[in-house]
């Protein structure tokens, strides 16, 4: 069971803490530890009671000592409470806007107080805007959002509150506040001349609070964000607009004739796209403009130029790009390595960036730059029936699989397929297929996600079954958190990898950017140090969706949950907070028990690396060594006289073997050794003929063949 969100030593300031919402609100932080501090505004029907006066009155009922209360103010006196709490606390981390006032009347019959009762009230956040509190919660309407008859006034200043708190959310972002609004369905004294008693009752304040109290504790990073709420239902609210349609051609006037023309296209649904920036709201805007300024748009719907039809992609579906060989060497290797961040200055790295290291091994994402290169030499634009400019191509998703290691260096055979075309309204997604062969022996398979900006509406399908579905990470706080600050000359460092910085200019950014995939491999590497102890062979996929630009030398913070062998992680900045990649998650291949564990200072067996870099170095010359051997030798690892782990080495079968576990069938000798002992066997530490008679080492069975052993831990296991 999660454990419970608490808020210890938070000052919380509720806005019309008197009663229903507000009072149901304070109560629900004080409950869970909090410091809250509430006003009221005073109404001319309703005795002014303040939630301390109240706390008062109930001894600790909010969690403060008796008799420490503060004045009451009314929603105008936003800077007094604020004050008030300042001087008692020294700290305001939350601030709930929930003070409302309700003067129906039709609009033609609102007269200046009753507007300006509303529009100008003002809670607390006016002050409490130069203090860098963690979360606000703004509180809009029904009436805000879709309107209401007779409450013009309230309405007005309800959707405003909501535009206020897109900008709170937006300027406050980089000081870690967030800000998010909502439009709760709840019985109050506001709603007490309007709705049934009965409905007033069902609709009670305790379901709204949950909600309020998750967005306001440190570990939600909703940010700008719009729900309803009520009646214990939650749904999140979005804007969504039309693909629209384009009435005006160059150098003529624009008519409201082509406008009607156009109605029902400029009103058409079906392939809506969901702003969430202005930035992605002006970008349909600007292409608009390049397009009528090329001419290429005509105002009249019989001769305009339609989008691509869904059946003009029939021919690129499934279309098999030119077959290419990505080689490369130690050198390629430790070159990514350093473009993702790995260093000298880290022992547990020197196997991915020193050629000389016995266990060398490429990161597993370098399985990404191999497959690359149909992407990269403009095979994309030889895609039947798709024009393709790649100053608009965006990297959307990527998708790594690996079926073993990759080689320390080689040369691999790269088949790449059109596996699928969507329609996203504001631009097309490619979804490439890309599968990697050394000989014909299948070593990594990518996907892909490119986004066309510019390019859709083409009424094709939005999702596809082909697609490596991303998955949002857990509700709840990370289970681990990896920080690693990039360098300024982080780009120079891709510049190794094919990942040219010079298409951060072509994409508009006032300055070079790390590429997502440079992320993907900052991101990779955390987890596989986190979760494998730098185990290349325990990575068995990595999916991730590139939200944000990083710029070099800002600090890439990622952070992890566990569930089982998936390590869900999303990607941030850390001085900005912003979401860099997003529903992410690495596979690891499971873990068979302990003697599958790999070394690490926590003290798990360190014999296990040794195994399996047996177990990596037989696979290319299995044969040859079990001509040689032919026997199968199971060993017993001990820890305090206990038996910790078994593993097999079956140099008689096929290519031969290694295996945690006992031997499949039986084993020609046994040993039984400690994990300590182990290791220093096969450093050259302890002879193996003293281990024996010293009975460090014991073996049964075919005692003589153990001497074929020595050869496998001095050529083979060498650390």
């Amino acid at each position: 069971m999660a454990s419970a969100l608490r808020f210890d030593g938070r000052v919380v300031l509720v806005t019309g803490a008197g009663g229903g919402l507000g009072r149901a609100y304070a109560l629900a932080f004080a409950e869970r530890g909090a410091l809250v501090v509430g006003k009221l505004i005073s109404f001319s029907f309703f005795t002014c009671v303040c939630v301390c006066e109240r706390e008062r009155q109930a001894g600790r009922d909010l969690g403060r000592e008796e008799g420490k209360g503060f004045a009451c103010y009314s929603v105008e006196a936003g800077e007094k409470v604020v004050k008030a709490a300042l001087d008692a606390y020294g700290r305001i981390d939350v601030v709930v806007n929930n003070a409302g006032i309700l003067r129906d009347r039709s609009f033609t019959r609102i007269s200046d107080e009753d507007w300006d009762s509303i529009v100008n009230s003002r809670s607390a956040w006016m002050m409490w805007r130069d203090w860098l509190s963690f979360r606000i919660i703004m509180t809009s309407s029904a009436s805000g959002i879709y309107g209401n008859f007779g409450q013009a006034n309230y309405s007005a200043a309800k959707l405003g509150i909501l535009g206020l708190a897109n900008t709170l959310a937006i300027e406050g972002r980089r000081n870690n506040i967030h800000c998010n609004t909502i439009a709760p369905n709840a019985g109050s004294r506001m709603t007490q001349t309007v709705l049934p008693e009965d409905i007033v009752e069902a609709l009670k304040p305790d379901y709204v609070a949950p909600l309020v109290l998750w967005l306001c504790h440190e570990t939600c990073e909703e940010n700008g964000g719009l729900f309803e709420v009520g009646a214990g239902w939650i749904g999140k609210l979005r804007w969504e607009r039309t693909l629209g349609a384009i009435v005006r051609e160059r150098n003529k006037a624009m008519t409201p004739e082509a406008v009607k023309a156009n109605w029902k296209k400029i009103c058409d649904f079906s392939n809506a796209t969901t702003p969430q920036s202005i930035q992605e709201s002006t970008s349909g805007i600007l292409e608009v403009l390049q397009k009528v300024d090329s001419g290429g748009m005509s105002a009249n719907p019989t001769s305009q130029a339609a989008p691509a039809a869904t059946s003009d992609f029939a021919g690129a579906v499934g279309h098999k790009l030119p077959s290419f060989s990505s080689a490369y060497t130690e050198l390629e290797s430790i070159m990514y390595a350093l473009g993702v961040g790995a260093s000298v200055k880290n022992p547990s790295h020197l196997k991915f960036v020193y050629e000389g290291s016995a266990d060398f091994s490429c990161l597993p994402t370098f399985g990404v730059i191999v497959a690359q290169k149909s992407l990269m030499d403009g095979g994309l634009a030889e895609i039947p029936g798709l024009s393709v400019n790649f100053a608009k191509v965006l990297h959307g998703e990527q998708y790594l699989e690996l079926y073993k290691p990759l080689p320390r260096a080689g040369k691999l055979k790269c088949e790449a397929v059109v596996a699928d075309i969507l329609d996203k309204g504001s631009g097309l997604v490619i979804i490439m297929d890309v599968h990697s062969y050394s000989e014909k022996e299948l070593i990594c398979y990518n996907q892909f996600s490119l986004f066309l900006v510019g390019s859709g509406g083409f009424g094709g399908k939005r999702t596809s079954d082909k697609v490596k579905v991303a998955v949002a990470v857990p509700n709840r706080p990370p289970d681990a958190v990896v920080k690693d600050a990039t360098s300024l000359n982080q780009c120079d460092s891709r510049m190794h990898t094919g990942q040219w910085r010079t298409l951060s200019f072509c994409s508009g950014f006032e300055k070079p950017i790390l590429h997502g995939l440079c992320t993907f491999g900052f991101s990779g590497r955390h987890i596989l140090q986190q979760y494998a102890d730098n185990d290349v062979s325990r990575f068995k996929a990595i999916k991730a969706r590139f939200a944000k630009p990083v710029y070099p030398g800002q600090t890439l913070q990622t952070e992890m949950w566990k569930e089982g062998n998936r390590i869900h992680f999303q990607t941030k900045i850390q001085e900005t907070g912003d979401i860099v990649i997003s529903n992410a998650y690495v596979d690891l291949v499971p873990a068979s028990g302990a003697s599958a564990k790999t070394p690490s200072k926590a003290g798990e067996l360190q014999s296990a690396l040794v195994f399996g870099e047996i177990g990596r170095r037989l696979k290319d010359i299995g044969p040859e060594v079990v001509k040689k051997v032919n026997a199968v030798f199971e060993w017993h690892i001990t820890r305090g006289g206990d038996t910790a782990a078994k593993w097999t080495i079956d140099l008689k079968s096929g290519s031969g073997e290694v295996y945690p576990g006992p031997a499949r069938g039986s084993a020609d000798t046994t040993i039984i050794i400690s994990d300590e002992d182990f290791l220093d066997l096969v450093l050259g530490k302890l002879d193996p003929q003293k281990a024996f008679f010293s009975g460090k080492l014991k073996a049964r069975g075919n005692i003589l063949l153990s001497q074929k052993l020595q050869m496998i831990l001095k050529d083979y296991a060498k650390l």
